[in-house]
């Protein structure tokens, strides 16, 4: 009797556990058509999860990054010091400065004369934000923006500190944040990249932008940011060569593919794999760019709010139009970066001129994003890689100055993805010149930026060369009080 109960009892417990395997088979089965990339490969113990799966719900699924490259003066934009223009001519006091370490182009002066902002301030919203005149469009949309004035960083020149908000360290040949993003959380449309990068140039003073801003380091590079010009072909080398159709340039991917599959099985080197996706990659998105980089199709209201730059290619206003397009049809990371702002001397009107540039579309990609419904799901970002000093770099006059690098406070802005809106957080001395509440380091700001998209800055990691890695390095932390 025993032995009878005993084998019935192991048959209910086979019967359950088959039941139960093909249950797990079918969620496994579900979960691979729902999330392509679940099984796509990837370490799970450097990653923390699966690659495309967040580690927690995410308040936002992509991001644009409107990168203002040379650092636009926080003094005549959104950190209004009016102590300034009292003091105006007047020496800095060394109290305020501290000793705190100079640019080789002002080390040596032997003066440092404070100077105001040339242009006025306002208050708008219900925050009351202080925003410079340079601004009317961003002024407008104030209430739906996070303004935070105590950014610092410890990068003093300009290549260290770009590449620091981008990769997360000074030195390069790191990932960057599109790239970390990418390998995070992968693609929303398999037709284009999950990181895409757009350049535009102003007429001020420009510092270089260079493809290590938007490397994929030592991530496949499936993850590095794919650039698009502003010529007839957006993408170099997308377009069929002279003499080959479509069936044709299918036939050859196919044989490709055998080789080098072939190639992979001998080697196992990964990035054979990768090379296989890139391919598959650029015949898909022959059809999908040419539609989305056709602006000619939108409507005139949008075209009035964007301005009419929009319609000229490779200007910042037909830019954000662009990445709102590009966001729209699923792109992860947009990267845009316009140059320019590198204002040492005749600031009052380069800066007016940089201004003029980027006011009306930076705004108007706000409400457009806002009215598609988009807002909430997609971070906005605007800022540069470091602050501006406040007193004048060689001769000045009221209407005539300019103004060396200063990484011990600066202002960004953010607007949807999770950030709350229509608030001022941070603060600076009257001076300008330090922080003395809520200070927000590069590495804070990076973390920020990964929890708003649902991932653990400390878990999201790639082993390389014995070592673990991050975007932000070995510090950061999330600043909530900047979450809605």
């Amino acid at each position: 009797m025993d032995k009878e109960f005993l084998e019935h009892g192991l048959n209910m417990n086979r019967r359950r556990f088959l039941s139960r395997l093909s249950l797990g088979l079918g969620s496994v089965a579900l979960g691979s058509l729902l999330i392509p990339d679940l099984f796509g490969g990837g370490d799970l113990d450097d990653i923390g999860l699966a690659p495309g799966i967040p580690h927690f719900a995410p308040k936002a699924k992509r991001v644009i990054y409107l990168f203002q490259n040379g650092a636009p003066s926080q003094l005549e934009s959104f950190d209004y010091k009016p102590k300034l223009r009292e003091m105006m001519g007047q020496e800095l006091p060394a109290s305020v400065r501290m000793g705190q370490r100079l640019t080789g182009m002002t080390s040596g002066q032997s003066s440092f004369p404070l100077v105001g902002s040339y242009y006025d301030f306002q208050q708008y919203g219900q925050a009351r934000a202080w925003v410079s005149d340079l601004f009317p469009y961003t002024a407008k949309v104030v209430d739906d923006i996070c303004i935070v004035r105590s950014m610092f960083t410890e990068a003093i020149n300009h290549d260290p500190a770009l590449t620091f908000f981008q990769t997360g360290a000074q030195q390069g040949n790191r990932p960057s944040m599109g790239a970390w993003l990418s390998y995070g959380l992968g693609s929303e449309n398999k037709n284009l990249p999950a990181f895409c990068v757009l350049l535009s140039r102003g007429k001020g003073n420009g510092q270089g932008v260079y493809s290590k801003l938007w490397t994929n380091g030592f991530l496949d590079s499936i993850h590095q940011g794919v650039q698009f010009s502003s010529g007839e072909s957006p993408v170099l080398y997308l377009n069929n060569p002279t003499g080959m159709d479509s069936t044709g340039r299918r036939k050859m991917l196919d044989k490709l593919s055998e080789l080098n599959n072939l190639a992979y099985s001998e080697f196992g080197d990964p990035e054979i794999s990768t090379k296989i996706q890139q391919y598959e990659m650029a015949y898909r998105m022959q059809t999908a760019v040419p539609d989305i980089t056709d602006l000619t199709k939108e409507p005139d209201d949008i075209i009035k709010l964007y301005g009419p730059n929009c319609l000229v290619p490779g200007t910042f206003a037909s830019n954000c139009l662009l990445a709102r397009k590009l966001s729209e049809n699923g792109v992860r990371f947009v990267q845009l970066y316009h140059q320019g702002w590198d204002q040492h001397g005749n600031l009052p009107k380069e800066m007016a001129n940089q201004a003029l540039d980027v006011d009306q579309a930076s705004a108007a990609l706000i409400t457009d994003l806002k009215q598609r419904g988009m807002l909430d799901e997609t971070l906005v970002i605007w800022g540069g890689e470091f602050g501006r000093t406040n007193y004048s770099q060689g001769k000045m006059t009221k209407d005539n100055y300019g103004r060396d690098h200063h990484p011990r406070c600066f202002s960004i802005w953010m607007a949807g993805g999770g950030v709350k809106p229509g608030l001022v957080y941070g603060e600076t001395d009257d001076f300008g010149y330090n922080i003395t509440k809520d200070p927000v380091h590069v590495h804070d700001f990076q973390a920020t930026v990964m929890h708003l998209l649902g991932l653990d800055h400390e878990k999201l990691i790639f082993k390389h060369l014995g070592r673990r890695y991050r975007l932000t390095d070995v510090s950061g932390t999330v600043i909530k009080d900047l979450i809605a």
